[in-house]
């Protein structure tokens, strides 16, 4: 048999549907998924198996107008992600239809089609009707020439098996990159991470979750095969901190918690998980920060 490997690029608006997505294709939870915009900031990679393929998926994040550094650092991690991909997925939601943004992503494609395939993936197809859809995918192959259309729903798992057959076929022939169990190439110090930062994204519904990071500062395996896990969330200013902290620490808890019960499913043993909150004024403009994250600080400017 033939065996094939390659990177598939998934590229869209904020909250499209790419990090449901490519937990779906893998079957397990690589990617922050959360009902806030924006909260995917390093290229995470997925791998997927589907017959002798081997699917490496490089979750990007959102397109979107950057206005800080840390959003144009994010920006160009996208496209740089898509460029370096062998196909890229282009999700648009369903019922936003063709936005200001999708406008913008269109045109920017251009700069990447060259030599990759790009296929349109019309996520959310369960909340339109079905001449809304037709008459959307109409208008988005005649703007662009894409190789294929695929109607999806990430969340309920329709259209997504077809999806992924197809990305296999689409892939160079070629020995396997990872290791078959390998589900992702991320070090697990920044998957943990992620995970503590999504139950914060989750719990705190203001801005705030925009302006903190958490880094995964220790990892200890213990002799019992637990592991000891101590992580730092950095905020901006002491009102921050005692909002993560909430009254009598209750916040911290919850969170530790969630991400604690999340981390031993997903490492499939018990966690001893410790976080600490620091406040730290200029941590958007720290370099270090951004390779915490799979970021290029430069990108930023």
């Amino acid at each position: 048999m033939t065996t094939r490997a390659g990177f598939v690029a998934l590229i869209g608006e904020p909250n499209a549907g790419k990090s449901t997505l490519l937990n779906r294709m893998v079957g397990a939870k690589v990617s922050i998924v959360t009902h806030k915009v924006q909260t995917t900031r390093a290229r995470i990679r997925g791998v997927a198996m589907e017959g002798e393929s081997q699917i490496v998926f490089v979750d990007t994040p959102g397109l979107f107008q950057p206005r800080r550094r840390l959003d144009r650092a994010m920006v160009a991690a996208a496209w740089g992600g898509a460029a370096d991909a062998d196909v890229v997925v282009l999700m648009i939601e369903a019922h936003r239809g063709i936005t200001e943004g999708v406008e913008r992503i269109l045109e920017g494609l251009e700069n990447i089609g060259e030599g990759r395939k790009i296929a349109l993936a019309i996520n959310k197809i369960d909340r339109v009707q079905s001449e809304v859809l037709l008459g959307l995918t109409k208008d988005l192959n005649e703007r662009y020439a894409f190789a294929d259309t695929f109607m999806i729903s990430a969340e309920k798992g329709h259209g997504v098996d077809h999806l992924r057959g197809w990305l296999a076929e689409q892939l160079p022939e070629g020995p396997w990159l990872y290791p078959e169990d390998q589900i992702a190439d991320l070090p697990m110090r920044m998957i943990a991470a992620e995970m503590t930062r999504e139950k914060l994204t989750l719990r705190l519904h203001q801005e705030l979750p925009y302006q903190l990071t958490v880094e995964t500062e220790n990892w200890e395996e213990r002799k019992d095969g637990s592991a000891k896990i101590d992580q730092l969330i950095y905020v901006m200013r002491d009102g921050h901190k005692g909002i993560v902290l909430g009254k009598r620490g209750e916040t911290i808890k919850a969170v530790s918690q969630a991400a604690r019960a999340e981390l031993e499913e997903f490492l499939d043993r018990k966690v001893h998980l410790f976080l600490q909150v620091k406040v730290r004024p200029n941590w958007l403009e720290e370099s270090e920060r951004y390779s915490e994250m799979g970021l290029d600080f430069k990108d930023g400017n």
